[in-house]
């Protein structure tokens, strides 16, 4: 076949085709100069370590503080959350008692940046105190938490945001427009291969997210974004999952150790070690604060207390019939992600490179082939934060809740359950040998098509 259309998307064009919030809800909430000013969003955070410090703190200070005002911070560790404080330049009080700050400060939406597995704990106690929820993914890391956050908001009347990222990604709306748009007819499989590299892989073995108490595996914490993509993609929902999970590479096989990088004894010989004295912010917010918890932010890779899995497989069968192939290596040369769904009229795929072991272009493809047509090329410019998608979502949170969602970007606990149930089940299939149904998980059946 010959490449006989090539279609090259710019910033301008991309934003006057595709709809997006931001120009949607322009439209929908034109400016009224007569207009009283609102009072502004009551926000309060629990969890104040460098995701809820800059993606939920100092970012959304920065392009909201004309609409929301912090009015609490929440943290176990009194340290860091009196860093976060004066490093966002903020006057509200801090807490280390969750129950306190909820009492005193009502806030009427609750952040949630904390250790995965306490998620649950927050979202619930936060609807039961009167806010809504912002929670970072994965909403919890097993099925027993997902289901009570469930019955809690049925229980409370509040509402839940997922904080899906990249849904609101041009080049991943890009896929779900033309998926949408019939351009390979009825799909019948997919193929999704995601590849950390050295550094950024590594990263999730030096944290807390090494523990699968703690974080529920990476089948749970990380690929709760790729699964949740799969669904979106997909307009379907997960009913069977097989998976294989083992550590190959981290922990136990190390062959020299420590307790973490900074005083390692193997500093000269070990590639994986990692310099945090030269970040001032990760010394300031992680280090200087070890006194109140003991967390060693850059512990060692090889710890043999690394209980989570580096590589992963699953085979997924949805509702709607469609077969996906899935993969997750944490210890590739380079970063990025295969992605490919076949269909009744052709094939739809992307190769994204995130890694600068490659040689980076300023844009990501998508590639359409038609069974008995040619090969369209889509060209879409990169952005910063998680490919333009951080942007994107907060904007639809904060400044423009009520605008359209033609994509169906937003998410919702249904959302939020189903990405980090396809993970609870590779995980305990894992364990297990056997192929997990999603139905004997929770409360929810999987739907053919998403509600």
């Amino acid at each position: 076949m010959k490449n006989n259309d090539h279609n090259e998307i710019n910033r301008r064009e991309f934003l006057q085709k595709s709809s997006t919030v931001v120009a949607g809800a322009v439209l929908l909430n034109p400016l009224d100069l007569n207009a009283k000013p609102k009072a502004k969003m009551k926000l309060a955070m629990v969890g104040t370590g460098v995701r809820g410090a800059g993606m939920w703190g100092r970012d959304v200070l920065k392009s909201y503080s004309d609409i929301v005002e912090f009015v609490g911070l929440c943290d176990i560790n009194q340290g860091r959350v009196n860093t976060v404080k004066m490093g966002l330049g903020l006057s509200c009080p801090t807490f280390t008692d969750f129950e306190k700050m909820m009492k005193e400060t009502k806030p009427e939406w609750l952040i949630i940046t904390t250790v995965d597995a306490t998620h649950h704990e927050f979202i619930i106690k936060g609807m039961e105190m009167g806010a809504n929820i912002i929670t970072e993914k994965p909403m919890t890391t097993d099925e027993q938490k997902c289901q009570a956050i469930l019955e809690a908001e049925k229980r409370t009347g509040k509402k839940v945001v997922v904080t899906f990222n990249y849904r609101y990604s041009p080049h991943r709306q890009k896929i779900y427009e033309l998926l949408r748009n019939d351009a390979i007819g009825k799909i019948t499989s997919a193929d999704f291969h995601w590849y950390l590299d050295v550094r950024h892989g590594a990263d999730y073995f030096r944290r807390w997210h090494r523990l699968k108490e703690k974080g529920g595996t990476l089948f749970v914490h990380k690929a709760t974004h790729h699964f949740d993509l799969l669904n979106w993609w997909l307009e379907s929902e997960p009913e069977e999952v097989f998976g294989y999970g083992a550590l190959d590479f981290y922990g136990k096989n190390g062959a020299v150790r420590s307790t973490n990088c900074r005083p390692c004894p193997h500093k000269g010989e070990c590639q994986f070690y990692w310099d945090m004295t030269k970040s001032r912010e990760l010394m300031a917010l992680y280090a200087e604060n070890e006194k109140y918890d003991g967390y060693l932010r850059d512990g060692c890779v090889f710890k043999e207390d690394i209980n989570i899995y580096d590589k992963m497989a699953a085979q997924i069968k949805y509702a709607n019939g469609v077969q996906v192939s899935y993969s997750l290596t944490t210890y590739s040369p380079y970063e990025g992600y295969r992605i490919a769904f076949n269909g009744t009229k052709g094939r739809l795929e992307a190769w994204i490179q995130e890694s600068q072991a490659v040689d980076m272009k300023d844009y990501d493809e998508i590639h359409l082939w038609t069974s008995f047509g040619g090969l369209q090329t889509f060209k879409i410019p990169q952005s910063a934060g998680h490919g333009g998608g951080d942007e994107r979502l907060k904007d639809k949170i904060f400044r423009y809740p009520n605008a359209a969602d033609p994509y169906r970007q937003s998410a919702g606990t249904r959302d939020g359950a189903m990405s980090i149930l396809v993970g609870i089940a590779a995980r305990k299939s894992a364990e297990t040998g056997k192929p997990v149904k999603i139905a004997d998980l929770t409360e929810l059946k999987p739907l053919a098509k998403r509600p």
